[in-house]
This record gives C-alpha cells, sequence and structure tokens, in this order.
C-alpha cells in the first residue's frame, strides 16, 4: 500500500516546528524507520508531517556536565560510531541489537524513546540509567524522567504539540558495572525478552542495581535489585531470585514466538548472567 495524502512541513527552529504540531494533525518525521511503515499500512493518517532533520540545534552530540546529550535529529549509527558514546558503555552495549545497521543509519535514539516501543532496546537503557529526556511545547520546555516517558504500548506522556528535543545520559564513573543482553527469533528481530543493568558500587562495596527489562510488558519494567546482590553475586547462585523477578514482572501475553512462561525463563537466565557480569566488572577485585 502507499501512504494516504498528507503535508510535507520543513520547519526552521525547534520553536516552528512546535507550531506545525499545535496546528494538529501533525506527526514527527526524524528518522522514520517507525513512521513510515505505519504510513504506509495506513495504521495512521496525519495530516502533515514535520520534518525536524535540519535543524542544528537538534542535531548535536556531546558531553558535558558528567552527562551525554543526544539530540533529537542524531541516527544511531551516528550514536554507535561516535567516541563521546564510550562515556556511556551501556548505549554502546545496546546499539549493535537496535534493528539492523541500515535502520540504524536512519533511525534516531529519540525516535525511538517517542516511539515507545515495549519490545525496543533503548527506552529500556534510558529508564536503567535515569536518563532525562527534553521535551518542548507550545508552553515551553519541561523535562521528563525516561523512567516515567512511556506509560504504555506506543504510548507517551508526550503530548501530541510536544515534540522531543533530546535526551541525555549520565556518563558512567568509577566502580560501574553495566550489562545487557537481549533474546531475538533472529538478530535485528523484536526481542522476546532482554535486560540492561546497572551495578554502583563504592568503597568496595555495591551501593545500588538497576534492571530494565523489556519485551516482556507494555513497557520497560525497572526493579532495583540491590538485594539480589546481597548473598549472591554469582549466576547459578543468583538464578532463584532472578527467576522469582521475572515471574513477577513478565506480564505480556503469549504468542507465536514464545508464551508467557516462556519468557520468564528468559527474562530469569538473562538477569542472573548480565547482573553477575555487572557485578565482576564493578568490583573486579572480589574474590567471588
Amino acid at each position: 500500500m502507499k501512504a494516504a495524502p498528507f503535508a510535507y512541513h520543513r520547519p526552521g527552529s525547534v520553536t516552528e516546528a512546535v507550531e506545525a504540531l499545535a496546528a494538529g494533525d501533525a506527526k514527527v518525521l526524524a528518522g522514520g524507520q517507525s513512521l513510515v511503515p505505519v504510513l504506509a499500512m495506513r495504521l495512521g493518517r496525519p495530516g502533515t508531517l514535520v520534518d525536524i532533520t535540519s535543524l542544528p540545534e537538534l542535531g548535536t552530540l556531546a558531553v558535558a556536565d558528567e552527562e551525554l546529550r543526544i539530540g533529537a535529529a542524531v541516527r544511531q549509527r551516528r550514536v554507535e560510531r561516535d567516541p563521546a558514546t564510550t562515556a556511556v558503555p551501556l548505549i554502546g552495549r545496546a546499539m549493535p541489537f537496535v534493528g539492523h545497521r541500515e535502520l540504524r543509519s536512519r533511525g534516531t535514539v529519540c525516535g525511538s524513546l517517542a516511539h515507545a516501543d515495549p519490545a525496543a532496546e533503548l527506552p529500556a537503557v534510558a529508564a536503567c540509567l535515569g536518563a532525562v529526556v527534553e521535551v518542548t511545547g507550545p508552553h515551553g520546555r519541561r523535562e521528563v524522567p525516561a523512567a516515567e516517558l512511556v506509560t504504555g504500548a506506543m504510548t507517551t506522556t508526550v503530548a501530541a504539540d510536544e515534540l522531543i528535543t533530546a535526551v541525555r545520559f549520565p556518563t558512567a564513573g568509577r566502580g560501574e558495572g553495566f550489562g545487557f543482553a537481549e533474546i531475538a527469533r533472529r538478530h535485528g528481530d523484536f526481542a522476546l525478552a532482554g535486560v540492561a543493568i546497572r551495578v554502583r558500587a563504592v568503597a568496595g562495596a555495591v551501593k545500588d542495581a538497576t534492571l530494565a527489562a523489556f519485551g516482556v510488558s507494555d513497557r520497560p519494567v525497572v526493579r532495583d535489585v540491590s538485594e539480589l546482590l546481597t548473598h549472591a553475586v554469582t549466576e547459578p547462585d543468583l538464578r532463584p531470585a532472578a527467576d522469582a523477578l521475572a515471574a513477577e514482572v513478565v506480564d505480556t501475553a503469549g504468542d507465536a514466538h514464545g508464551s508467557t512462561a516462556y519468557r520468564a525463563r528468559l527474562l530469569g537466565v538473562l538477569t542472573a548472567r548480565e547482573l553477575a557480569r555487572a557485578h565482576r566488572q564493578a568490583l573486579p577485585g572480589d574474590p567471588s
């Protein structure tokens, strides 16, 4: 099929883009890797596409004040290859799993956050790290914690007349370890289950540990898993607690690719493995 007719607007500023969105019946076009298929299948019929790709203020990628700031027009492939991204190791681990290289060459990080697919990697990474999403609308600019951005499948707190302009990820510090893994039928397919994990240690002891699970609910599921590391730090020892956690957080219905129980089993295995890996990275001298 072909997309239904629409008007095309290429604003010269963020203010102009917001005004176009406020006029109603408009959608933002950045990478288009999620939007264009929706248009082609006529699942969405916006009257206007607002193309933000030419706005220079949305094309920035830089580290400042212990944060990596990624503008709304920055391609995923650029993030994957830019040396600045090494300041946030979890992004580097997750990015190769985001679709295929060709899709990452056009898709944007902020676009993935805005699309809010339950199986998407980047919303989970942002929620795990406590990233902050910058949103601009008719009433000015506001900041939304990434863990509060997604309210359901393909649904966020961003209003129809608002635009995500950037996302800020905290850079990694000493004593931090990370884990990321997912299971999909084929590389690049939607994840059946996945985890993003951060462990922080201070003075040789775990201070906190955060897990964000994806592909197992209608949004990233964030949990404090510090308690799991209180008495166990190896993968086999972590499995019972990880399985119990997985049984709690997996609430997606089964489908042709896997039942609820199957996804819970996958999540338990991934949680134990990546939590142990993150712990070893955060406390490399721990004899256990």
